[in-house]
């Protein structure tokens, strides 16, 4: 476990990070509800990425009331693209209750933070510490990886516990400025102390300290033990269009991708006769049909191999709960999840 962690790091990396932080809009105005927000949209997330839907998100939703009130296909309209779409579902979950039972504040303390839906320890120690300047520690994957090489931990950073251990090891080395030298660990791990590739050692300002880099393990640090393959699952994606007009259906309220429209799809990839037998099945009069190409989306425990087809409809026909839209509607108004991205954009274009 990783239980000591040398004190000599803390004013070394406060400083650094007071030279080298970048400017980020969540950190020029660090109110509760836009760090609670950028902590949960940057999970699995990269910030250069989730720049833009930062922006958009507050821009349409800038407190915890609109939050809470919120339209849910808006919610996920602005979402789309962000993946684990559950993570929008908890924000105004909590939200709700925020407003509710918080008298619309953001609690401060991570034991309360910790009692809202989508809010663990991490983003309860994230929030408490650099909001409410709290002297908590928050550990995330970038922090392990960062910790992991200065103390040249070989375990698996993964394995129950260590999570705890290492929070623990940081509430012991904490100092008043907590919010800032959470962050500052954060950074050293988005900007020198890399997770793909070679750290960048020359330029880190904790080098002197660093365990892995003195044994010349940096390169092998953090270990994860290997992860269970995921499960293939083939998928005929259908692009039905009849005049300007596209087919979208909704997901069922549970499970993968939950309540988000879809282009309609069937399991496995369908031969022609297959094909225009389920087509008729579903009461839709076709005409041509010609490939849309095909694509590849990894969920965390399947991979979806897609091939798209271009259905040409010959009348507005269709299931119950169907719906069809213009290319103004679906890039405006219909959250459709990035796992269709490759499709999205062949309609858009």
């Amino acid at each position: 476990m990783i239980r000591h962690i040398p004190q000599q790091i803390v004013p070394l990396l406060l400083e650094w990070y007071a030279a080298n932080a970048r400017v980020l809009p969540w950190r020029s105005e660090p109110t509760p509800y836009r760090v609670w927000l950028s902590e949960i949209m940057l999970q699995q997330t990269r910030v250069e990425a989730g720049l833009p839907y930062f922006e958009r998100f507050t821009a349409a939703l800038p407190t915890v009331e609109a939050l809470a009130q919120a339209d849910e296909q808006l919610l996920m309209k602005l979402w789309e693209g962000l993946g684990y779409y559950s993570r929008a579902r908890n924000l105004q979950k909590a939200a709700r209750i925020i407003v509710n039972e918080y008298g619309g504040q953001l609690p401060g303390t991570p034991q309360e933070l910790q009692k809202l839906p989508g809010i663990g320890p991490y983003t309860a120690g994230a929030i408490s510490s650099i909001a409410f300047g709290y002297p908590v520690p928050a550990v995330d994957g970038n922090v392990l990886r960062v910790l992991s090489r200065i103390t040249a931990y070989e375990g698996d950073v993964l394995a129950a516990g260590v999570k705890e251990k290492t929070a623990a090891a940081l509430q012991a080395i904490l100092p008043p400025q907590a919010g800032d030298f959470n962050q500052a660990l954060m950074e050293l791990g988005a900007l020198v102390c890399l997770p793909n590739g070679a750290p960048k050692c020359l330029i880190c300002p904790v080098r002197e300290f660093c365990s892995a880099r003195r044994r010349g393990i940096e390169n092998d640090l953090p270990y994860k033990a290997p992860k269970k393959a995921r499960r293939i699952e083939e998928r005929t994606v259908l692009l039905l269009h009849c005049q300007d007009r596209y087919a979208l259906r909704r997901r069922p309220a549970e499970g993968l991708l939950a309540g988000l429209w879809e282009f309609p799809s069937l399991d496995g990839h369908r031969e022609t006769d297959d094909l225009l037998s389920q087509l008729s099945a579903m009461r839709l009069r076709t005409g041509t049909i010609q490939s849309a190409g095909t694509a590849k989306h990894i969920f965390s425990h399947i991979e979806w191999h897609m091939q798209g087809l271009w259905v040409e409809c010959l009348d507005y026909a269709a299931p119950e709960g169907w719906v069809w839209v213009t290319k103004q509607e679906l890039s405006a108004e219909y959250p459709v999840p990035s796992a269709f991205k490759a499709f999205t954009k062949q309609i858009l274009s």
